[in-house]
């Protein structure tokens, strides 16, 4: 065999062990029905979990638990998926700043005891993505 062939025959097992990696790694968007399923029958892969706050009267996030002098790296949550199915939520991480104040929050982790187990929380901000004027006024989005 030429050094050449051997040269390709690397390149490609090299290639194939990154896909293979990159997609051992992937989740999927998932309800919390579903992730609550998964875990019954006992598949333990992660998910993603797209959902909102649950708010009081006064719009403010109810089922907030954290106290950083206690524990500072617990944080848990109550989430509320697209069907309105709530489910409590915790982050073994210091709560992420501005969320109280999040519109949506995107979870990735997986069911673990009836309680969803995060690894990641990603937070979407509308204020971000407002269209302003000049003046500071918001202006309406086609």
């Amino acid at each position: 065999m030429k050094k050449t062939h051997i040269f390709i025959i690397a390149i490609i097992a090299v290639a194939a062990g990154i896909i293979l990696s990159t997609t051992a790694d992937a989740s999927v968007y998932v309800l919390f029905g579903e992730a609550r399923q998964r875990a019954a029958e006992g598949n333990a892969t992660k998910v993603h979990v797209v959902g909102r706050l649950p708010r009081d009267g006064q719009n403010r996030p109810v089922g907030l638990q954290y106290d950083p002098m206690v524990d500072p790296n617990y944080f848990a949550f109550t989430l509320m998926d697209s069907t309105h199915v709530s489910q409590r939520v915790v982050y073994n991480n210091p709560k992420p700043q501005d969320f109280e104040t999040s519109e949506q929050v995107v979870i990735t982790g997986a069911m673990h005891n009836g309680t969803f187990m995060a690894d990641n929380i990603l937070l979407k901000c509308p204020s971000k993505y407002v269209k302003k004027d000049l003046k500071g006024t918001e202006v309406a989005s086609k």
